[in-house]
């Protein structure tokens, strides 16, 4: 089992790079976890459905045919809690080899990137910016996996 989280950047703040290595260490205890950077092309802001195909290619060049991917979508299935995410999560985890979480760039994801993804995954109704998002996710599965094994993380 292993978990691979694709993000496309564009550039990285020094608190993600602490939030990512902080997180990751934690989870790396009981998870294999790999984070695949996609370097985001440098193109105008009119260009972002040339930007969004861009990304696919470089994306879907990447993934692995078998892996249950899971699109981070803010049209996606929420959870109502930590809990009900982490019981969902860790059967996946159960069920399938290989998970990869994909997180697109700015612009969004393309249909291809859409229709490759098995599920969407909400975080928030909130709007928030990428290295946001994939900080929360980290978060999230480190939470999830204390949930699962009874440690003392979550407070309920």
């Amino acid at each position: 089992m292993k978990l691979k989280i694709y993000k496309v950047i564009s550039s990285k703040f020094e608190w993600e790079n602490s939030a990512e290595d902080f997180f990751i260490t934690k989870i790396k205890r009981y998870v294999p976890i790999e984070v695949i950077a996609i370097k985001s092309p440098s193109m105008d802001r009119k260009d972002s459905a040339i930007k969004i195909k861009a990304e696919e290619a470089l994306i879907l060049k990447k993934l692995n045919p078998n892996d249950y991917i899971i699109l981070l979508d803010e049209k996606g299935k929420s959870f109502s809690d930590s809990v009900e995410f982490s019981k969902n999560f860790i059967k996946k985890l159960e069920q399938y080899k290989n998970i990869s979480f994909i997180i697109g760039g700015a612009f969004g994801v393309s249909e291809g990137i859409k229709e490759r993804a098995q599920e969407k995954l909400s975080l928030s109704k909130l709007t928030m910016n990428h290295p946001l998002a994939f900080v929360v996710m980290l978060e999230q599965i480190y939470r999830s996996i204390c949930i699962s094994k009874g440690l003392p993380y979550h407070n309920k």
